[in-house]
């Protein structure tokens, strides 16, 4: 078990990083043409949101982002400080390619880390809790969700113990149901929160950009 290949990629990486408001945000561009935006709490040091983008080609022209974390689907801008007008390209997850559109009434899927551990909450899940299974298939490295109705099926991927060699384990796994949400939490193994103090140690040598529109906005409320 080790997660020295996911240093070693990110190492490799060209990192831009900035602050904004209370959060840093870091985009990741990768010898392999493919590209990862990330934002950090900066009270915590945990990462809220994460989003991937493939290498384009000139088929199927330019890839959409890909969310992999994040508690509520949004916008996430990313322009550094290149100034507006200038013609210059940007790396963007913005508009239509970050907001995920969902049915008022469809199952919707979120994720979130904390300290501790992976949380995932499944939304307009109306059916009591032992309705629901939920199983660690170390097979398909991820959590299955079903309903004894058949009404909801889900093999949900944990990228995180992929990236540490580690496979998910059933008594890690804990499920509430509340509000028509069906609640998964996974507990952290060791190794997982070790990358991620690993992960932050990479990120402290990156230079940071402040972003001067949330600059001014917080010297102009004072």
């Amino acid at each position: 078990m080790s997660y020295q290949n996911w240093l070693n990629y990110l190492q490799a990486a060209e990192k831009n990083s900035m602050i904004s408001g209370r959060a840093r945000k870091v985009l990741y561009k990768f010898p392999d043409g493919r590209q990862m935006a990330e934002e950090y709490n900066m009270e915590t040091g945990i990462v809220q949101r994460r989003a991937w983008k493939s290498k384009s080609n000139k088929i199927m022209g330019e890839a959409d982002w890909e969310i992999e974390l994040g508690e509520e689907p949004r916008q996430l801008n990313w322009s550094g400080n290149k100034p507006a007008g200038s013609g210059e390209e940007t790396d963007s997850l913005a508009g239509g390619d970050f907001t995920l559109r969902e049915s008022n009434t469809a199952p919707m899927l979120t994720k979130r880390i904390t300290k501790k551990n992976i949380e995932w909450r499944i939304r307009n899940m109306p059916y009591s809790l032992d309705t629901y299974s939920v199983t660690a298939d170390p097979e398909k490295r991820a959590i299955v969700v079903r309903t004894s109705n058949k009404k909801y099926y889900k093999v949900i991927p944990v990228p995180e113990l992929d990236r540490c060699g580690v496979k998910p384990a059933q008594q890690s796994l804990s499920v509430h149901h509340q509000f028509n949400t069906l609640i998964i939490t996974y507990q952290k193994p060791a190794i997982l929160c070790e990358m991620e103090a690993q992960v932050l140690l990479l990120l402290k040598n990156v230079e940071t950009e402040t972003d001067m529109d949330d600059l001014l906005k917080g010297l102009m409320a004072k």
